[in-house]
């Protein structure tokens, strides 16, 4: 990396004076870290449920149909969503997403304290969940340029992943201790995290109206495809991300590795769950304290090519060493978060530099159908391939893709591979 220029990138000192900026970095913690003992309990639960009557294959199809549930409303509402960030209020918008999301983890706690959950019930919560997620998405992304100075942005984008990062491994451990004694446990907890997010977000006080663009709905929803078809630095990147991890997504595997596999239960779970957070965070600090400025495109192409290495090793570790098999695994899993680490925050800084406020809705909302296509999509095709090739196989399959993707698409897009500075 870079060395990082203090005339071009202010100190994170700078950053800490922006009160607005803390109250959005805290809401964005803590509803990361809601968002990921949810996600814990939703997928043991219903690996638990199915397990009960199913065999390993069909209850893992059941897992990643969870994510396909929650990915349907991403892709169907991203337009109306990415325009509705571009045309009202964002913290408002995003206050209307957090009732949502507490709506519907209080229905979950209520049902599995009541003893009435069930697997329709589960997709359902899925479903409605993924609604408040496809209009939060966009308008998340949207407000965070807004509450601080440009100079800043590229380091408050390594902030904004580092509070997503620490969450996802402080998360999903407190989630399988949580759903080890209940997951009634788990949902509350989530419930009291959620409206500690939404207190955080009211506390903005900056002006969070963008500046509306003159146009019906409809032209300005075609303005924001039109943009990210027009930007091929924005179309690529993002779309390597939806390829990447859509393929090598197995960890929407992991409660079948935890249980049937590697045999460590749902402690266990909450391990693994950690691992790619683990090497996320490592990677997200080193970013925040050293930012990229030089030669992005490599250091993005090249962060996807060791995400799929890495999770061909999760897929093996059983067999390439199967006396510390769980330990091997989780090495993988943070080698792999690392590495979508370093490409997710390459995308990302790219994307927001390039991209005009008034647009930033509509951009953010494609760019959230296809990160809404790599991880709850590509949960679903863990688990149909799972069906067929095993959660072993399923896991290898993806790692291979990515893989291939990686130099598929360095040939499509060299202006993304040639892609210099992040200032």
């Amino acid at each position: 990396m870079a060395e990082t220029s203090s005339a071009a990138v202010p100190s994170a000192r700078a950053l800490l004076k922006e009160r607005d900026y803390l109250a959005f970095w805290v809401s964005r913690w803590t509803g990361s870290f809601a968002a990921q003992i949810q996600s814990v309990a939703m997928g043991w639960q219903m690996y638990a449920i199915a397990r009960a009557t199913r065999s390993v294959q069909e209850s893992a199809f059941l897992v990643g149909m969870i994510g396909l549930a929650a990915f349907i409303p991403v892709f169907l509402l991203a337009l109306p969503a990415g325009e509705t960030a571009d045309r009202h209020d964002r913290k408002k918008v995003l206050l209307f997403c957090f009732t949502g999301e507490i709506a519907t983890v209080l229905t979950l706690a209520i049902a599995t304290w009541q003893g009435w959950a069930s697997v329709p019930l589960l997709l359902l919560v899925g479903f409605l969940f993924g609604t408040a997620r496809a209009f939060f998405a966009p308008a998340n992304t949207a407000l965070g340029p807004m509450l601080v100075p440009r100079a800043l942005l590229p380091r408050a984008i390594a902030w904004n992943s580092l509070a997503w990062q620490t969450a996802s491994i402080i998360g999903p451990a407190a989630g399988g201790l949580l759903v080890a004694k209940s997951p009634t446990y788990a949902y509350f907890t989530t419930f009291g995290l959620y409206l500690v997010a939404a207190l955080a977000t009211f506390l903005i006080r900056k002006n969070t109206q963008p500046d509306v663009s003159p146009g019906s709905r409809w032209t300005l929803m075609k303005e924001g495809l039109a943009y990210v078809w027009n930007q091929k630095i924005v179309f690529g990147a993002i779309s390597l991300d939806l390829f990447a991890v859509l393929l090598g997504g197995a960890t929407a595997l992991l409660p079948v590795f935890a249980r049937d596999i590697l045999h460590v239960g749902a402690p266990g779970f909450g391990i693994l769950r950690a691992g790619p957070a683990i090497g996320a965070t490592a990677v997200a600090l080193l970013l925040a304290a050293r930012p990229i400025h030089r030669k992005a495109g490599l250091f993005m192409f090249g962060g996807v090519a060791v995400f799929g290495l890495a999770t061909c090793v999760f897929a093996l570790a059983h067999l390439i060493w199967p006396s510390r098999a769980l330990w091997l695994s989780v090495v993988a899993l943070a080698v792999l978060g690392g590495a979508d680490m370093l490409s997710v925050y390459v995308r990302q800084t790219l994307v927001q530099l390039v991209t005009p406020d008034p647009m930033r809705g509509r951009v953010a909302a494609v760019s959230s159908v296809f990160i809404g296509a790599s991880n709850e999509l590509g949960e679903f095709e863990s688990g149909v391939v799972a069906r067929f090739l095993g959660p072993v196989g399923a896991a290898l399959f993806g790692g291979v893709g990515a893989l291939i993707v990686t130099g598929v698409w360095a040939g499509l897009f060299p202006a993304l591979r040639k892609a210099d500075r992040l200032e």
